[in-house]
């Protein structure tokens, strides 16, 4: 890591020294995915004092004052307190931006953790001191595994004093510090962000309140030991429309989107992923069936699983599947796949590499596979990542657009460097022209994508991919180049 990506990385709390490379990628992708602050980091600017020097900001009425207190960084806004009686009551009043980032010292050359300490501690005054409410608490520099008694005793306070949105995140160590169940208090919450944490047994707090008001979740490596947890989050969670990373959507009926990064898993165990009554659920993405059992109703999708309608889901219109198509058993799984989703309209298709494969299917594979309801009736728009020319994509692709009687374009992108000319990446698809295509209208275009094979490109634009006001979270341009379709 260079010295400007350390710097920033100390910045949001990652402290890197002696920590495993895996590990600080993990900890950089968590911190990169976190939502920015409503206020900017650093100090307020001073305005000019007017030419008669009268001081006109102070004649404002006490709710304008507020709202500009509550804008400021912390430590700008406590000083605020110290102009007069009025300013202290207006701070006091104020709903509260507490971003701990800007209790850092600017420019220390201290210890990393010793900073860390001060911040724990300044936190704990400014919680202390004000009665609330706090429109949003981002708590991402501090030690926190140096005081997990003080966790819980600030989750009760923020809890107590209203806390509104609240992104809570380890630094960096260890992994499965476990997260206070006092979470479970902040009933104005309506958006949580966790990373870095291992999820409290949830099975002794039963009746806890919860999040009434969520409407936003991320989960940014957060182990589960019991699936049941994820069950009783959700559960409590009654209005909360996107999620971050959760795999199980037993009971989630106002979820609208399924967002699920998997590349940091080292082990080869399937995660499961279980769907049950989620009928708002509109964008789920990237399944893998190398590393995903895929659970839709009481069903475990296999190759060769019918649909019917105990194994569908209906609602999703936007798709992410990564796929080995080198790996028989794995491609054999994409039909299945696809047919417990019959109404997506925008399919993302990723073709991974592997240096051991296991044989390719066939051109009779695909010709016997069977209808495919998404495929011929509703997708739109396909987006084929990682494209090498090899005869197991190929063969998908002819039978893609032999089938596909709605698709008006369809988007090939090949690694950068994977091909030595243009040319060379066009004689590849050449043989796509060679069978017949479903739709009359369906374009296609060949894009080079910006990154060399073996860069994750949802990695690299994490930021943009899990802004929740996105379209499409699948659409990363900057694999595509700046690209826009």
């Amino acid at each position: 890591m260079d010295a400007a990506s350390e710097a920033l990385q100390r910045e949001c709390g990652v402290v890197t020294e002696g920590l495993d490379a895996h590990i600080v990628t993990l900890l950089s992708c968590v911190h990169s995915v976190l939502p920015s602050p409503p206020v900017v980091s650093g100090h307020a600017a001073l305005l000019p004092p007017s030419d008669d020097g009268v001081d006109r900001i102070s004649d404002l009425p006490d709710n304008i004052l507020g709202d500009i207190v509550s804008r400021l960084p912390v430590k700008d806004g406590a000083r605020t307190a110290a102009l007069s009686c009025r300013w202290r009551g207006v701070w006091r009043s104020a709903p509260l931006v507490l971003i701990d980032s800007d209790l850092l010292t600017v420019g220390s050359e201290s210890d990393a953790r010793a900073d860390a300490r001060r911040v724990a501690y300044a936190v704990s005054d400014i919680l202390d001191a004000h009665p609330g409410p706090f429109r949003c608490v981002h708590l991402v520099c501090s030690s926190l595994e140096e005081y997990p008694d003080l966790l819980a005793r600030w989750l009760h306070l923020l809890a107590a004093k209203g806390v509104g949105e609240l992104v809570l995140a380890n630094r960096p160590w260890p992994l499965d510090m476990p997260l206070p169940p006092t979470v479970f208090g902040m009933a104005t919450l309506t958006r949580l962000y966790l990373g870095v944490f291992q999820f409290p047994d949830t099975t002794a707090i039963r009746g806890a309140t919860a999040f009434p008001r969520l409407r936003e979740l991320g989960l940014c490596f957060v182990a589960m030991l019991r699936r049941e947890d994820m069950e009783f989050l959700l559960s409590r969670s009654p209005c909360a429309g996107d999620s971050m990373h959760p795999s199980e959507l037993k009971d989630a009926p106002h979820l609208e989107r399924l967002i699920i990064w998997s590349s940091t898993v080292r082990d080869d165990l399937p995660r499961l992923v279980k769907i049950g009554h989620a009928p708002s659920l509109s964008i789920l993405g990237y399944l893998e069936p190398e590393r995903h059992t895929l659970e839709v109703g009481n069903t475990i999708i296999k190759a060769r699983t019918r649909a019917s309608p105990n194994t569908t889901v209906p609602s999703v219109k936007i798709l992410g599947l990564r796929v080995y198509f080198s790996i028989r058993n794995n491609a054999k799984m994409l039909p299945s796949f696809l047919r417990c989703f019959p109404n997506v309209e925008t399919l993302h298709l990723e073709s991974k590499e592997t240096y051991q494969p296991t044989g390719k299917l066939s051109n009779k594979f695909w010709q016997e596979v069977g209808a495919i309801e998404c495929v011929q009736s509703h997708i739109k728009l396909m987006v084929f990542y990682g494209f090498r020319g090899e005869r197991g994509e190929l063969s998908f692709l002819k039978f893609f657009l032999e089938t596909a009687r709605m698709l008006t374009k369809l988007v090939i992108v090949f690694n950068k460097g994977s091909f030595a000319s243009v040319a060379e990446a066009n004689s590849k698809v050449k043989p796509l022209f060679s069978t017949k295509w479903a739709s009359r209208d369906c374009s296609l275009l060949l894009l080079e994508s910006a990154l060399p094979a073996g860069e994750d490109k949802w990695l690299l634009n994490f930021k943009t991919g899990s802004d929740f006001s996105t379209k499409d979270p699948f659409v990363c341009a900057v694999a595509l180049g700046g690209c826009n379709f």
